[in-house]
């Protein structure tokens, strides 16, 4: 695997691999990486004949309360999980290579997508997400870029700004990867203590119960998300939203017909507004978000 640590060092060597004609698929990170994130460089892996990854800490996503001093960075043992998946070209810049001005340009996301959820609880998250992506798109050249589900509402983000600047990337989505107990694998489970990681599985296993209601009675799905909601404070958690939203645009649904692949209830496979619930809460000072598709 080659560490590009510069962007002349990186064009130089994709622009090489184009002229090939090879394929450059590519999936951007923020290091500490885990196997969610190594099942992602492996979708890429189906999809081109170079994967490229990149590790930064984007400081333009971070709100001024948040742990962006304190996210690990564990550059050694991530190149170790990378080389070992067979990524081919790690990039891996610096704040001065990246932003080597203050970056005063900034993609805006619609803030019908970028406001909401997430963007409510975080102010300017998307902001700066879709900066970097953007930017990193514009380094790479991907042919195809892989995110994962479990940032539901930053895939959709993603997709959007792809299609409305008519970048000419394929975006793969890769499905999320959890824990024997159901907790979704992310980088911020390591802050968790033991006890809290004990109980950190509640948060998914109480999306599968409200899909499980959504699916029965999706006309009390207000109570219901109300109740999931008491469900997790009683249990120590500080939920921010639990909440059924449709797919396409993360808006609350007009109608209730929660697409599904069981057989009962197939016929509501073709619903023009397929749901997916997302939560987001604290456990203690961690925050944890999950989804799952109905």
């Amino acid at each position: 695997m080659n560490i590009q640590p510069t962007l002349a060092g990186l064009r130089a060597e994709l622009d090489a691999h184009r002229r090939a004609g090879r394929r450059i698929g590519f999936v951007p990170t923020m290091g500490n990486l885990h196997a969610g994130h190594i099942a992602l460089m492996r979708q890429a892996r189906q999809h081109a004949d170079v994967v490229v990854a990149s590790i930064f800490v984007n400081r333009l996503q971070f709100g001024p309360n948040e742990d962006f001093d304190r996210y690990p960075r564990t550059f050694e043992a991530d190149c170790a999980q990378l080389a070992e998946a067979g990524v081919d070209v790690l990039f891996a810049p610096d704040e001065a290579e990246l932003y080597p001005q203050p970056q005063t340009y900034r993609v805006l996301p619609d803030p019908t997508h970028g406001d909401i959820l997430e963007g409510h609880f975080r102010p300017g998250f998307f902001n700066g997400v879709a900066t970097v992506v953007c930017k990193l798109f514009n380094v790479v050249q991907p042919h195809v870029a892989v995110f994962g589900k479990k940032d539901y509402q930053q895939l959709m983000v993603i997709r959007n700004m792809v299609q409305q600047l008519a970048l000419p990337i394929d975006v793969q989505a890769g499905e999320t990867l959890r824990a024997h107990d159901g907790l979704a694998l992310s980088s911020r489970n390591g802050y968790l203590s033991a006890a809290e990681r004990a109980e950190a599985p509640r948060l998914y296993a109480t999306l599968q119960w409200l899909a499980e209601q959504i699916r029965l009675t999706p006309q009390h799905a207000a109570d219901l998300e109300a109740q999931a909601t008491q469900l997790l404070t009683q249990h120590g958690w500080q939920p921010q939203y639990i909440t059924v939203r449709r797919r396409r645009d993360l808006h609350p649904p007009t109608s209730f017909s929660a697409a599904t692949h069981s057989s009962t209830a197939h016929s509501a496979a073709n619903s023009a507004e397929p749901l997916v619930i997302l939560a987001a809460a604290f456990l203690g000072k961690t925050r944890l978000i999950d989804n799952l598709e109905v």
